[in-house]
Parts: structure tokens; sequence; C-alpha cells
């Protein structure tokens, strides 16, 4: 029984370990990382050299991660402002009726597990952003972002 599922579409570096019970399909995933359990990651998503991606965490189309972050258990990262699964006259909704909106984190962050993202923010390089937390905003580098929604608690 096949507990992986990796397209071929799907761009690995060397070295990198992947979990059982993990979906990845039309990514990249940098040299030395590591993906853990019941991960996905969309297409058109990226993420950087000697990375860690805990388990049961969703990566969607449109979030770029950087080199050496961490990303904690159930972490969810948003790419749509306003999802709907229908249009106006109740037709569903497809990849025409909607714009990704792109997500960046940078190098060397740290996400606290349970953390959600929503789409169009930047995370700066070095920033560590607490467990629970809720991004609504750019988090600037070298800054700790903690609560619902997010906000600065100190330098890191």
């Amino acid at each position: 029984m096949d507990l992986k599922k990796v397209s071929s579409n799907v761009r690995l570096g060397k070295n990198v370990k992947i979990h059982d019970f993990v979906n990845l399909y039309g990514c990249s995933i940098g040299d030395e990382t590591r993906i853990g359990a019941f991960v996905e990651i969309q297409k058109n998503a990226s993420v950087g050299k000697s990375c860690k991606i805990s388990s049961h965490t969703f990566i969607c189309e449109g979030v770029n991660i950087g080199n050496r972050v961490f990303v904690g258990h159930n972490v969810t990262f948003i790419n749509d402002k306003y999802p709907k699964a229908t249009n106006l006259d109740g037709s569903v909704q497809d990849e025409r009726d909607w714009t990704v909106i792109l997500t960046v984190v940078e190098d060397d962050v740290s996400i606290g597990s349970s953390t959600t993202i929503l789409c169009g923010v930047r995370i700066g390089k070095g920033a560590i952003v607490g467990a629970g937390s809720v991004i609504t905003h750019d988090v600037p580098p070298g800054e700790v972002w903690i609560g619902n929604p997010a906000r600065f608690l100190r330098k890191a």
C-alpha cells in the first residue's frame, strides 16, 4: 500500500525526507527538507532548503517558504481573501473564478503550531510567530508576533 502521494511534477531537492500520508503535487521542495505526516503541499507552492514542515500542515498554492524555516504542527495557509463555493448564478466555482494571492515566508522564520496565515502577507527574515496565532498583516524581520489577530510582542 502506497502511503505517500508525490506527483511526478513535484521538484524534490536532495535528501528530502517525506513521512507517510503526505500529498504533494506541482510544488518544489528544497534540499534536506523534512515533511511530516499528513501534510499537503499544493501546486505552485515552494519550500526552501533545510526546512521542517511538521505534521498536519496545509501549504496551498501561492505560498513561498524560504530556507531554514520551521513550520509547527497544524499550520494552515490561506490563498483567497473571500472564498466561495459558487458563483452568483449558483454554478460551482473553479480556478477561473478566483485569483491566488501570494504569501511569502522569508528565511529563518519559526511558525508555531496551529497558526493560521492569511494570504497576501510577508513574514520577514528571522521572525517568530507564536503558536495559535492568526497572521493578518506583514510580520517585520526579526520580530515576535502572537495572538489573534497577531500583534507585535518583542524583537526576536
